[in-house]
């Protein structure tokens, strides 16, 4: 088959034509659809002059071994000309384990940061300007705890409460789906989300308690169209319960972010942006009543890439790395985060991070990407696909609804995971195929002799463990018993009462309360999810 007459279609299921032209935006009313940056629906972007007034926060993943190892990284990154953190923690603190239990054993600070108790935070953000650095808190079934411990630490720095700036991802009905680190019923992880929103809508009005993470939906196998689809669903189950506790949509619906993927084919992820801008507008528009235009503007990290990133040929995802800034800056991102080169290994290196950092600043500094706003704006072809994009995200949302009951019955139930697994499977057919085209993987692979792969690997060091271990041990010996206790007793009783938990984890984590104990303070109200397994 000639060039001339490929087929080809995007993972979305669009079909792409050779050529585009007038007649594709004949259903496009310029005035209504695009309209002017900074101006509802937002499809050019939440601001009139985006990155020529103000160029995109770079926020890189950062986060391992103990809370001292940590804040050197994010001093370094700091000191490097990064402008906001993002914060990893360890597996066992995502699952609210101490690290002395022993279903820690092997995993703490190999992943990310371990944290036990508020002293932790205290270590990793000592001599962090937390008053001038954006920081991010990727962490979802103990979001509640973690962010306490946050905003004890931010008042310790005497920043008040209420001009707390930050982000917790707290999206756990994309952990059900996409990751797995869930520790309670569907019903109580969103009901301690919602607490959360509600908190921070009284106490803490300049933080955004949820990012709701399309992000690693994608990364488990969806196609850009269901990442966009699944997140606004699980974001509107997350405002109808807020609503529900008396609040306006306008009272903390502009502090809900989302968390989305920028790997695959340019103009599709680039249309994928561009789309859900203008969509989300019209939800909270037409179905919620906001009146305020900065709740209708949907904002966004666009981070990850790691599902295109290869072990073979590492150093081709520095390029990949570049072509996915690109996409984020060209989409609109108000943030923006990359996968290092070496994501595919192991945890970045300090050299695999910087060249990270500097690609988002070449961009900003030499491309010309900051000169003015949504550049592709008009194209015949990206207006035409972001058309197409927002109607199929709006036909899939309705199928979750209709077809699936809803999105909490529908991940309680399985039903969204196993629609993911299936889109899993057939993009890996597609590899396995080669018609979806991996450079290095099934076309243009070398064999193992002709290969290098010049990776420094990240070692799991035993003696982190053992420091944090014996940290944690030293915080139990030294704390005032009664008062962790009296703070434990007072978190059992307001998730028990159905009371908001958030004040009780405030006292209990200045109490020093561990993290796991606080976990198995909910565990004996809410129990634990088991995870449905449909075929």
């Amino acid at each position: 088959m000639s060039d001339k007459t490929r087929e080809v279609i995007l993972e979305s299921g669009i079909p792409v034509k050779p050529v585009y032209g007038p007649d594709d935006l004949t259903a496009i009313d310029p005035a209504r659809d695009i309209g002017q940056p900074g101006e509802f629906p937002f499809t050019r972007g939440i601001h009139p002059l985006m990155y020529r007034a103000r160029p995109w926060t770079m926020r890189q993943y950062a986060g391992f071994g103990t809370p001292s190892e940590t804040n050197e990284r994010f001093k370094f990154l700091i000191a490097n000309g990064q402008n906001a953190l993002n914060v990893a923690f360890d597996l066992p603190t995502q699952m609210g384990l101490d690290s002395d239990d022993p279903l820690a054993e092997g995993e703490v600070g190999r992943v990310g940061m371990a944290v036990d108790t508020l002293a932790d935070m205290e270590v990793a953000f000592d001599g962090i300007p937390i008053d001038k650095i954006s920081v991010s808190l990727t962490v979802n079934a103990v979001a509640a705890p973690i962010m306490a411990m946050y905003f004890v630490v931010a008042e310790r720095h005497r920043v008040p409460l209420t001009d707390v700036r930050g982000t917790s991802q707290n999206d756990i009905l994309k952990e059900y789906i996409g990751r797995g680190a869930w520790i309670f019923p569907v019903e109580h992880g969103i009901r301690l989300v919602t607490d959360t929103i509600e908190f921070c809508a009284r106490h803490a009005p300049k933080y955004y308690p949820v990012s709701v993470c399309g992000d690693h939906i994608r990364e488990s196998g969806a196609n850009p169209v269901q990442e966009i689809a699944y997140a606004y669903c699980i974001a509107r189950a997350y405002i109808r319960e807020a609503l529900a506790r008396g609040l306006h949509v306008d009272d903390f619906a502009e502090r809900i972010s989302f968390n989305f993927d920028i790997f695959g084919n340019l103009w599709e992820q680039v249309a994928k942006f561009r789309a859900a801008r203008r969509l989300w507008a019209k939800l909270l528009k037409d179905e919620f009543g906001a009146q305020r235009p900065g709740t209708m503007q949907m904002k966004m990290i666009a981070g990850g890439g790691g599902g295109g990133l290869t072990i073979e040929q590492p150093e081709n995802n520095i390029v990949r790395g570049a072509y996915y800034a690109l996409i984020s800056a060209l989409s609109g991102a108000q943030t923006m985060a990359l996968c290092s080169y070496d994501e595919a290994y192991t945890i970045p290196t300090e050299k695999a991070a910087l060249i990270s950092l500097r690609t988002m600043q070449i961009l900003v500094e030499e491309m010309g990407l900051c000169d003015t706003a949504d550049p592709l704006g008009g194209s015949y072809y990206v207006e035409s696909l972001t058309n197409e994009m927002e109607q199929r995200i709006v036909a899939e949302m309705k199928r979750v609804d209709t077809e699936m009951g809803g999105i909490v019955r529908a991940v309680s139930e399985g039903a969204v995971q196993r629609e993911v697994a299936h889109q899993a499977w057939k993009t890996e057919q597609g590899i396995q195929d080669g018609s979806i085209p991996k450079v290095g993987i099934n076309k243009y692979w070398m064999d193992a002799s002709q290969e290098q792969r010049d990776v420094e690997l990240h070692e799991y060091k035993s003696e982190q463990a053992e420091e944090s271990i014996r940290r944690l041990s030293a915080v139990r010996a030294s704390r005032y018993q009664p008062a962790a206790t009296a703070a434990l007793e007072k978190v059992r009783g307001a998730a028990a009462n159905g009371q908001n938990v958030m004040p009780a984890m405030m006292d209990a984590v200045k109490a020093y309360a561990t993290l796991g104990e606080i976990t198995k303070t909910l565990k004996g109200v809410f129990g634990e999810f088991r995870e449905p397994v449909r075929l």
